[in-house]
């Protein structure tokens, strides 16, 4: 079930922004296509080191890191880090996705790899990295987005191809609901957060990462 709901949240990505996506439409003319398959060498770039670093280290991380304690802690961490990101702010060097390097891209896929530690999210990690290399907060976005898209679907694939699951008319009837809720709310969520950070900054993010830390932490700590 969250394999499948997961899957219903990429394609809203996909669905989202798929005029940035789509090399052969019509409207677009040489350089436009040229700059859109540039768009997806770099996206394929930048999910490597997330597809050799995942199959090697995913059963360590499964083993030792999925605990209450580990969560808390990097959702704390990660919203310290989008607050000093956000405070020590400089002039954006990379304002579109077609001004990030390929090297840029293949640095940000590593950074993304930070995000298997559990409570890291995806979505930050990748975002931070391309705040970093002094990408404004739309391209970090927006290609945090981009991202997603081949890295979600190998991993869901990859955890269908370990899944033993009998598909009866029942579970597929809530598999699709599942699907269809995920999908529809992901969209938009989608446009609300993007419209969101042409606006403001991360540092409600990361103030939020801050506080569910440390109720976290909080509660297992004393529940222990």
């Amino acid at each position: 079930f969250e394999i499948v709901i997961q899957l219903g949240a990429i394609l809203s990505v996909v669905v989202y922004f798929w005029n940035r996506l789509n090399p052969f439409s019509a409207a677009k003319g040489p350089s436009e296509r040229k700059e859109t398959l540039d768009l997806w060498k770099k996206t394929v770039i930048g999910v490597i080191p997330a597809m050799g670093i995942g199959l090697l280290a995913g059963p360590y991380v499964k083993e030792h890191l999925f605990n209450p304690i580990t969560v808390a802690t990097a959702l704390i961490i990660g919203g310290l880090v989008l607050i000093w990101l956000e405070l020590r702010r400089k002039e954006s060097t990379i304002n579109s996705i077609a001004a990030l390097t390929y090297a840029g891209a293949f640095v940000i896929g590593i950074i993304q790899c930070i995000a298997m530690v559990p409570g890291t999210s995806r979505s930050a990690a990748t975002i931070i990295g391309a705040m970093l290399l002094g990408a404004s907060r739309v391209v970090a976005a927006e290609f945090s987005f981009f991202l997603a898209i081949p890295t979600m679907f190998a991993a869901s694939a990859y955890s269908l191809l370990k899944a033993d699951v009998t598909l009866t008319a029942d579970r597929v009837l809530v598999l699709g609901v599942g699907f269809a809720v995920s999908f529809v709310v992901a969209l938009l969520v989608i446009a609300g957060f993007m419209r969101f950070i042409t606006r403001r900054n991360f540092i409600p993010f990361g103030y939020y990462r801050i506080i569910l830390g440390a109720a976290v932490l909080c509660y297992f700590l004393l529940a222990g």
